[in-house]
């Protein structure tokens, strides 16, 4: 299950691709868009700076930005990044010890074959994919 934490960081995310081209974004802006208290997502932001997938600016004029295009980052880094691996069992994450039953495991074919499904999905799906992707539905 994907925790608030990577629901919200990938909002942010969306929130600020959407603004791209207004220069910094105040965090207050966000979470007043986004209708998320600032300070949770003051938590959220200073993992994303830290990991150079967001630039922070103090001071007047200063606010949030992303470091990259939309287009050159994928769901899947920005979710994995908050939540860690997004592998369904231990044995499948990076660096796991090797599993004394993975020769006899039944369960390893299908573990491997969901995990290459998520994998496939949030990495090929990039945050500009998902800017505007709810715009409003007009009825007549």
């Amino acid at each position: 299950m994907i925790s608030t934490k990577g629901r919200y960081a990938l909002r942010i995310m969306i929130d600020l691709a959407q603004h791209e081209g207004e220069g910094n974004i105040p965090l207050r802006d966000i979470a007043q868009r986004q209708e998320i208290s600032k300070k949770y997502l003051e938590i959220i932001v200073k993992d994303l700076v830290k990991s150079g997938f967001l630039r922070g600016v103090s001071g007047k004029g200063g606010g949030y930005s992303l470091c990259r295009k939309a287009e050159e980052y994928t769901v899947g880094e920005i979710l994995e990044l908050m939540e860690g691996s997004l592998a369904p069992v231990a044995c499948l994450m990076e660096n796991a010890e090797p599993c004394p039953r993975a020769d006899t495991c039944s369960t390893l074919p299908m573990w491997e074959e969901y995990y290459e499904m998520i994998h496939s999905f949030f990495y090929g799906k990039k945050l500009s994919d998902l800017i505007g992707s709810r715009d409003p539905v007009y009825y007549i």
